[in-house]
């Protein structure tokens, strides 16, 4: 089984670079981060063409997460975190797909910090904390895939201080990181390339992509159930490309059945 997410940057202005990408490479299932479409803007049919089926949460020009099974349709579990009522960002959806528990994430980016915006980084981390502990304490095949918007460590950034300001390298966001290996979720793309130098995605300004400037923000962090069934991982570098394409890269996990 191969697992993969995409933070696409626009669902709609990057669907044929989507569509192209599930073609080639037919991952079986796929966490969409950031689609900026509302619920009926999102391309159902053209996803359904495909061969996918298909659950999200959309917002009209932010944010927006979904989740797509290749030949089956996933069943919606959650959308949504518990902790703020007044929260209404859509930002986590949650589906059961072939006997594993898939939550696809796109935390905040947090800037620019301090202020506002990086406190309610820090607060909605601390939120997904708390949801990942209660799956992690049930046992059972668990991914949570996503854009977390923390750059874990200093490796996992091109050699800069341009970012060191930014709310991506913060000391408590990487604490928030850590916190989830602590419980005992995989770091699987790190698991797989321990000594590597890696990135997912190259900002569009000052041509971080033809500079391989980037920066590692998308995960796949997996329960211990699927930890033991990990054979593969890596990045498809090409897609981000593309003429028209997201500024993220795909990731990706292959499991044994």
């Amino acid at each position: 089984m191969k697992i993969a997410t995409f933070n696409i940057n626009g669902i709609s202005k990057r669907l044929e670079n989507l569509i192209a990408w599930l073609k080639e490479t037919k991952p079986d299932i796929v966490c969409l981060q950031e689609l900026k479409a509302a619920d009926r803007q999102f391309p159902r049919s053209a996803i359904e063409a495909a061969g996918y089926g298909a659950v999200w949460q959309g917002q009209s020009a932010w944010n927006g997460v979904a989740i797509l099974a290749r030949d089956s349709e996933p069943v919606l579990t959650r959308v949504g975190l518990d902790g703020d009522p007044l929260d209404s960002q859509a930002r986590y959806i949650e589906a059961a797909i072939s006997g594993i528990l898939v939550a696809c994430l796109y935390a905040p980016n947090g800037n620019p910090q301090p202020g506002p915006k990086f406190e309610y980084k820090l607060a909605w981390h601390a939120r997904m904390a708390r949801h990942a502990a209660d799956l992690y304490a049930l046992d059972l095949p668990v991914v949570l895939a996503g854009d977390f918007n923390i750059v874990p460590e200093p490796r996992d950034i091109y050699p800069t201080s341009s970012y060191d300001d930014n709310a991506l390298v913060q000391p408590e966001s990487r604490a928030a990181f850590r916190e989830l290996l602590d419980q005992g979720w995989l770091d699987a793309l790190r698991k797989v390339h321990p000594k590597d130098q890696l990135f997912t995605f190259w900002d569009y300004r000052r041509n971080r992509w033809e500079r391989d400037a980037g920066l590692r923000l998308d995960h796949l962090l997996l329960s211990r159930k699927l930890s033991r069934k990990l054979t593969g991982a890596g990045i498809d570098r090409g897609v981000r490309g593309m003429e028209g394409a997201s500024d993220h890269a795909p990731v990706w996990v292959t499991l044994r059945d």
